[in-house]
């Protein structure tokens, strides 16, 4: 009986080899490296500063059941002076507090700067919003009655800075200098003068003297841009960590569970 040899079989299409993979030989993908600086980044900054708890706590924080609109009147207070820091760093780029040349620069800035006048528009207007924001945030907080035990300090924090937003935009309506700011703005330092005890030493404080100036605008100015602004972000920083540490009061119409009796108690 003959032996059947198998034939060979033929050749085929050779397939072509599948795409290297760039880790194969320890390369790193672009992506993957990009990644990792900037995790490398973030880490080095929480090492330092320790600001992921902060943040954490911040972000995913328990709130009471209830919570609506209401309590996003704080976080719209802050937006507003965030948008009258910004605004006023550009508008204090082009801006002369000098007494002869205040009102001709707001008037460059408003006809021939580009969008000078949308941004002093921002700058004007959002200062009647942050008021009229912080009255509210300051109302809801009240008849909330966010401001009891052990809130207080909070409290007094909000009125302070109540108090700085109104002296703001005090010292900024006189930096037009034209007719209606001057006479206004001494109205309301003859109105500061007829305080007790402290009311004469605030108004020569805020003349920069006894009578109304060249300097007075300067100083008016400083206190604009320089002294309030940096007071209220120190404030509104140990406002918010005052928050997040105590947390946030359940609206008033919500009553407390109150624990079962004894008997009743599950074991």
């Amino acid at each position: 009986m003959a032996l059947r040899i198998p034939k060979p079989p033929l050749p085929g299409r050779r397939k072509p080899p599948p795409p290297s993979d760039p880790r194969a030989n320890g390369d790193v993908a672009l992506k993957d490296q990009a990644a990792e600086v900037g995790a490398g980044i973030v880490g080095w900054v929480d090492e330092r500063t320790g600001a992921a708890g902060f943040t954490k706590a911040m972000l995913f924080r328990k709130v009471p059941k209830g919570t609506n609109w209401f309590y996003t009147l704080g976080s719209a207070t802050l937006f507003a002076f965030l948008s009258q820091a910004v605004t006023g760093v550009f508008l204090a780029m082009y801006y002369n507090p000098s007494p002869d040349r205040a009102y001709d620069s707001v008037q460059h800035i408003t006809n021939d700067v580009w969008l000078g006048d949308l941004v002093r528009g921002m700058h004007r207007w959002g200062a009647t919003v942050m008021i009229v924001l912080i009255f509210l945030h300051m109302g809801r907080t009240f008849f909330f009655g966010a401001y009891k035990y052990p809130r207080e300090l909070n409290w007094v924090i909000g009125v302070v800075l109540l108090v700085l937003t109104l002296a703001m935009g005090f010292t900024g309506y006189l930096l037009p200098f034209d007719q209606r700011s001057f006479w206004a703005t001494v109205v309301g330092v003859n109105i500061n003068g007829t305080g007790p005890i402290i009311g004469p030493y605030l108004s020569d404080f805020l003349r920069a003297g006894p009578e109304f100036g060249a300097t007075t605008l300067s100083r008016f100015y400083a206190i604009h841009m320089l002294l309030i602004p940096g007071l209220i972000a120190a404030l509104i920083a140990v406002h918010l960590y005052l928050v997040v540490k105590l947390g946030t009061t359940a609206p008033p119409w919500l009553k407390a569970k109150l624990p079962e009796p004894l008997d009743k108690e599950s074991v």
